[in-house]
């Protein structure tokens, strides 16, 4: 042996270092493109290390996409270095860009796909802010859980996304609006503006959550000033609102006979 045993590694040793199988290694052996150098009395593969430097360029090669039979070639000096790396630099390059193209495909995918499940709570929380609050719920189901209305809501909203929740957010916001300016530019719950604002706050319910007659409306204008947590949501809009609303939803019924 021209090296000592404590500067060679077997084949277990330099499978582990390198990153490759046993099973590789004896292949690379049997058709020649790796033969170690040295052995044991016994007969078993130990590497020297030129046989590692050896290895630690076919690594590379197999990394960058060459063949054995290729490799083999640029070893014995049979090849053409420079245009094998072109070759290859070509096929990563393409490689990259279908891959790319992969990534875009499963983001738009993946946007798809957030987009069509239903609104997480948290997700809820972060747009109704201190407007939403899991006990409510409680309460309501508690309230009103036996009547068809909640069991529409319930169904209609099972599958609501962020986005149909932030279209619902938008309704109201808007409906609140016309609200708080038709009591602030003075005119009556019964004017038109006013009346207008309570019909269109009776078909965003009707539309988004259950079906509301005007007289069920009513009943609702009439839990806005009874209930303090509904009246203060309108008072801090704008004071006295949450009996201007009932007024406008009373008046908005009262037009429709």
């Amino acid at each position: 042996m021209t090296e000592t045993t404590q500067d060679l590694l077997t084949v277990g040793q330099v499978a582990e270092t390198f990153a490759v199988t046993v099973r590789t290694l004896h292949h690379y052996d049997e058709i020649g493109l790796l033969t170690p150098r040295e052995r044991t009395y016994a007969g078993y593969r130990l590497y020297t290390a030129s046989d590692l430097e050896r290895l630690a360029t076919i690594v590379v090669y197999r990394r960058l996409g060459f063949g054995l039979e290729e490799i083999a070639e640029l070893l014995a000096g049979e090849g053409d270095l420079v245009e094998h790396l072109r070759r290859q630099r070509a096929a990563v390059t393409t490689r990259l860009t279908e891959l790319r193209e992969l990534v875009t495909a499963l983001d738009h995918a993946l946007e798809a796909e957030m987009g069509n499940r239903p609104a997480t709570t948290e997700e809820l929380k972060d747009l109704f802010g201190d407007g939403f609050d899991e006990s409510y719920a409680a309460e309501a189901q508690e309230r009103w859980g036996d009547t068809p209305a909640w069991t529409q809501s319930q169904a209609r909203t099972a599958t609501y996304t962020k986005a149909d929740w932030e279209s619902v957010k938008a309704e109201m916001d808007a409906v609140n609006a016309a609200f708080v300016a038709a009591l602030e530019s003075g005119e009556p719950p019964t004017s038109a503006a006013a009346m207008d604002a309570a019909e269109a706050h009776r078909r965003h319910i009707n539309d988004r959550f259950y079906d509301v007659s005007y007289a069920m409306h009513q009943g609702l204008g009439e839990m806005y000033v009874t209930d303090a947590r509904f009246t203060q949501t309108y008072e801090d809009l704008a004071p006295g609102l949450a009996a201007y609303v009932k007024a406008a939803i009373d008046a908005n019924a009262a037009r429709q006979q």
